[in-house]
């Protein structure tokens, strides 16, 4: 497969990107709502990576740059969706590797990412990918849905 990486940065290629987000993230709805979720993310240092072939979005990386005690400076996937027909072809690995190289040009010490529990192919495909479970991600809802 051929594939051209592009990052989303206009409305309208936000827009385009949400029937596949919804893959990974089934409980987006709202076209707009979404578009302004993203662009909030972005001012933060969000970035969403397409990959395209033949002109169709076929999978997406979301990624940001951040800091901390623990890793110093980083990058952290948010998200990783591929196409579902296109899934376990090899694409999934090409968007990580777009994103190491950018981490590892803008000088990030690691590459981290989360993935449920209850995933364990998506599992098995991260330790293909080289990276090693490290601790555990534990979350608590403070507002019901929708509040915030």
């Amino acid at each position: 497969m051929s594939c051209t990486f592009e990052h989303l940065e206009t409305p309208q290629a936000l827009a385009d990107s949400l029937a596949l987000m919804r893959v990974l993230r089934p409980h987006l709805g709202d076209p707009q709502r979404y578009v302004t979720q993203l662009q909030r993310q972005m001012r933060q240092g969000y970035r969403l990576l397409g990959a395209f072939e033949q002109g169709q979005l076929v999978g997406l990386a979301g990624y940001r740059e951040t800091e901390n005690l623990l890793y110093g400076r980083f990058v952290y996937v948010d998200d990783l969706v591929i196409e579902p027909g296109l899934q376990r072809g090899g694409l999934g690995g090409r968007l990580l590797d777009a994103v190491r190289e950018w981490a590892r040009q803008g000088g990030c010490a690691h590459f981290v990412l989360d993935t449920g529990l209850h995933m364990p192919l998506a599992q098995r495909f991260y330790f293909r990918q080289g990276l090693l479970a490290r601790g555990m991600h534990f979350s608590q809802r403070l507002q019901e849905e929708g509040a915030a």
